[in-house]
């Protein structure tokens, strides 16, 4: 599903008049799915509740008195506050009269303690203010009545807050946020999910994102090139399992990871790819790593590495590696395999050779620490490559601060994998895959229970899995880390989000990709049409 920014939005919209979709039809559209959106969070208390419509003076307030409408018209009690003055011969403000809802001009702060008043006995407040509108810092009566609504949720948390479009006050673009921007039950995002949504400190506002299908023609969208992944999309590109299928079938992954400070890591990328459907996963060790794994680490082959004496991999390793990537589907390295001069040595004779390994590569943690130390070491790659940083070693393979990574994740991704060449997938919140031709793809979590040690060796094996089961570098990402975010919400769905270990998420992985599979997982973005 493609994500758009507010001047997009409007382009799209419209060349939808142009085919014969007016914007007229697609307000009628947004009203009635946002509607639905808000009588479904009322549930069984819907009918006979009090709503309060906050209006705005835009497109935005007339999708509100459209919302008005239909829920007035399914019996509940809607008041529509207009914030400001609209025309007398308003389209949408007729209709809405004439089905039973309250209209109250509302454009000065005289009305303010009103407006409070009603607030105190709503249900659901829906706000209708700005949309995607906002250009300035809030002021006046929106600014107050804004507070207000805010004020009231927090004395009353079981007052429900439904934004069209995106909660007034946040930057629906950069996701740039006032002070009294509104906090969100939920969002009804309309036609397509805005790049806002999916940015902080906005994306913390949004609660619960539901995407409405308003009409825009099929095709009109197909020259953007940032989305965002959904169950369908991810459904869509699960590898198929045949029932013919033999361990072979499904790809051999070779993991150079893990060392005797960082043992965990071998575990767990090894698992990840074990857990993900892999028939073959093979770990790359020294002799002392491997006594220390293998009584945990039991379905996995071990390929053995020469050593030093202080058991740490030499360089003569990467001949062994070579050797053996032949028989295998992808290779798997950095997790865990720490900055020794005999590691470092390794992996930049087998990574960075003029003689191309024959397989696609994953590299994850200590293998982009490696490379950060390397001039240019991008033109030096021979195979299809996956990098997968968090902020910190983005920053060092940048050269910049972990702030300027921050600033713009979508366009620090997008520059990284234009200018090496590879998949970049940036981890962290709303994690951002970028594709060397400029695609992008956000994964639409934010959990910050996988804010711990080991979730990225358990996502970098399971995206190596998926290669090796014939998935092209760019979908494994993006499906890679839409599955480990999913697991990661299964698993905070149980426990909550403190305490999660990263190996809390390895039998989950398996039941996240049967819920994909089977469509029924119910986190993420949602969509109405």
């Amino acid at each position: 599903m493609k994500t758009v920014t507010p001047e997009e939005m409007r382009d799209l919209e419209r060349r939808s008049e142009e085919e014969g979709v007016s914007t007229d039809a697609l307000m009628e559209r947004a009203g009635l799915l946002a509607a639905r959106v808000a009588w479904n969070m009322l549930g069984e208390g819907a009918y006979g509740s009090q709503i309060i419509i906050l209006v705005g003076s835009g497109n935005n307030g007339s999708d509100g008195l459209v919302t008005a409408r239909h829920l007035q018209s399914w019996g509940a009690r809607t008041t529509a506050f207009l914030l400001a003055p609209r025309a007398p011969d308003d389209p949408k403000l007729q209709p809405a009269s004439e089905v039973g809802v309250t209209i109250v001009e509302a454009a000065d702060s005289s009305h303010l303690t009103d407006i409070q008043s009603e607030l105190s006995e709503a249900a659901l407040v829906v706000d209708a203010v700005l949309g995607t509108g906002r250009s300035r810092p809030l002021e006046g009566i929106y600014r107050d009545v804004l507070a207000a609504a805010n004020a009231e949720r927090e004395r009353r948390p079981e007052l429900v807050i439904l934004a069209l479009d995106i909660p007034s006050g946040v930057d629906a673009e950069t996701g740039s946020a006032d002070a009294d921007a509104l906090v969100a039950d939920a969002t009804a995002t309309f036609g397509f999910p805005k790049t806002g949504l999916f940015r902080f400190p906005g994306a913390d506002l949004m609660g619960q994102i539901t995407v409405a299908d308003i009409g825009i023609p099929e095709g009109l969208s197909a020259n953007i090139r940032q989305e965002v992944v959904t169950q369908a999309w991810a459904q869509a590109y699960l590898p198929t399992r045949p029932l013919s299928a033999h361990k072979g079938t499904f790809g051999r992954v070779l993991a150079l990871v893990g060392s005797r400070n960082y043992v965990g890591a071998a575990y767990l990328a090894c698992m990840g790819a074990a857990r993900s459907g892999s028939g073959y996963v093979t770990l790359a060790a020294t002799p002392s790593l491997q006594s220390l794994v293998a009584s945990k680490l039991t379905e996995p082959t071990y390929l053995l590495l020469p050593c030093d004496t202080d058991g740490d991999p030499t360089a003569e390793g990467a001949l062994a590696v070579r050797d053996c990537l032949p028989n295998c589907d992808v290779l798997l390295a950095g997790c865990g395999l720490g900055q020794h001069d005999g590691t470092n040595a390794l992996l930049e004779q087998l990574l960075l050779s003029s003689v191309p390994l024959s397989v696609p590569i994953v590299l994850d943690a200590d293998a982009l620490n490696t490379l950060s130390g390397i001039p240019s070491w991008y033109s030096r790659l021979q195979s299809p490559t996956v990098v997968t940083p968090h902020p910190g070693e983005m920053s060092r393979l940048m050269g910049t601060s972990i702030t300027d990574v921050e600033g713009d994740r979508v366009a620090t991704a997008q520059k990284a994998a234009a200018e090496w060449g590879v998949t970049v997938l940036l981890k962290g919140a709303y994690t951002v895959v970028a594709s060397p031709e400029g695609d992008v793809r956000i994964i639409p979590f934010a959990n910050p229970g996988l804010a711990t040690a080991g979730t990225g060796d358990v996502l970098a094996g399971v995206i190596a899995s998926l290669i090796a089961q014939g998935v092209l570098p760019y979908d494994a990402a993006s499906l890679g880390a839409y599955l480990h975010a999913a697991a990661g919400e299964m698993v905070t769905n149980d426990i909550g989000n403190t305490g999660l270990v990263a190996s809390d998420l390895l039998p989950m992985i398996p039941r996240a990709i049967k819920s994909v599979r089977e469509g029924t997982f119910s986190g993420g973005i949602r969509e109405i049409s």
